[in-house]
């Protein structure tokens, strides 16, 4: 938990010495092995907020309270089986600050451009990270979002932009982790996402081709009900959370099912379990990091 003076203390120094923000990322200790080196990878997610996406099932702000979403990741990172983070730079800042990433893997969002339910949403802009910052600021990698709609022209820049953003990250032998998502449009407008085989590897073939190197691409994908899509690649996957299921065992029976798949490496969950419907962080981040443990074990 944050005290009441921790926090006040948080928020003058935020005002007063803005400058602490950069000797925090100097003064990080990294891990010395790469993300991933030890066979599976864990994080826990918390870059929605700043594209606007704040809801957790019928509460529309759960995360728009910072001192709670900070509580929350306080408790996931603790856990001895949660590699790290990955945030945009306002919530990586902060748990800097927080001296709370000590030792653990950090990597930094990139587009959050694409603001939940705008109309221009899928011309996913980059507005957080660049590859440039990740290296300078000593971070794990980048993670980027390319949502694939193929009737929105807003594709295409923001697949030249993850592009780009693979290669530089690669120039800097860092880690760029892409997360294609195909959607489609419906009658009324609204996007949904297209979970069908065909579809998601679709995506992976395309993701996978982005840049002018692979060697240190990873994906991040939606637990898939088929292995289709997981077998058109080589490249390390990690499963995501996606919006959380009314019951959290269904999305660990999900989690588990593919990270069976000797392509999955790991897991990159934030609402799920930052928001679990109990309440209780450690108890959802221990269950999945169960789920993670028996899976390699029997992989």
């Amino acid at each position: 938990m944050i005290t009441d003076k921790r926090w006040r203390e948080l928020l003058a120094t935020r005002t007063a010495d803005p400058g602490a923000v950069a000797r925090a990322y100097a003064g990080r200790r990294r891990r010395t092995e790469p993300p991933g080196a030890s066979g599976t990878l864990f994080l826990v997610a918390a870059d929605h907020p700043a594209r606007g996406a704040l809801g957790v099932g019928e509460r529309p702000l759960a995360m728009a309270d910072r001192r709670d979403l900070l509580e929350r990741l306080l408790v996931a990172l603790d856990h001895p089986a949660v590699d790290g983070l990955l945030a945009t730079p306002d919530v990586v800042e902060e748990l800097l600050l927080l001296d709370a990433l000590h030792g653990k893997v950090v990597i930094g969002s990139m587009n959050r451009g694409g603001l939940a339910g705008a109309d221009w949403e899928i011309d996913d802009r980059f507005t957080a990270y660049s590859a440039a910052a990740i290296a300078e600021r000593g971070l794990d990698g980048g993670k980027m979002l390319l949502r694939l709609v193929d009737s929105d022209p807003g594709t295409v820049p923001t697949l030249q932009a993850c592009a780009d953003a693979v290669s530089g990250l690669a120039g800097h032998g860092l880690m760029a982790m892409v997360e294609p998502l195909p959607y489609r449009r419906e009658p009324d407008g609204r996007l949904r996402l297209a979970g069908d085989a065909a579809a998601l590897t679709r995506a992976v073939t395309v993701a996978s081709g982005l840049g002018v190197t692979s060697a240190h691409t990873w994906l991040k994908l939606p637990a898939p009900e088929e292995d289709v899509p997981l077998n058109a690649t080589t490249l390390p996957v990690v499963v995501l959370g996606g919006v959380p299921a009314a019951d959290p065992a269904a999305d660990l029976a999900s989690w588990g099912r593919a990270l069976r798949h000797p392509a999955v490496r790991g897991l990159v969950v934030g609402r799920a379990l930052l928001y679990p419907p109990d309440g209780d962080v450690g108890a959802a981040v221990d269950a999945a990091a169960k789920v993670l443990t028996a899976a390699r074990e029997e992989s």
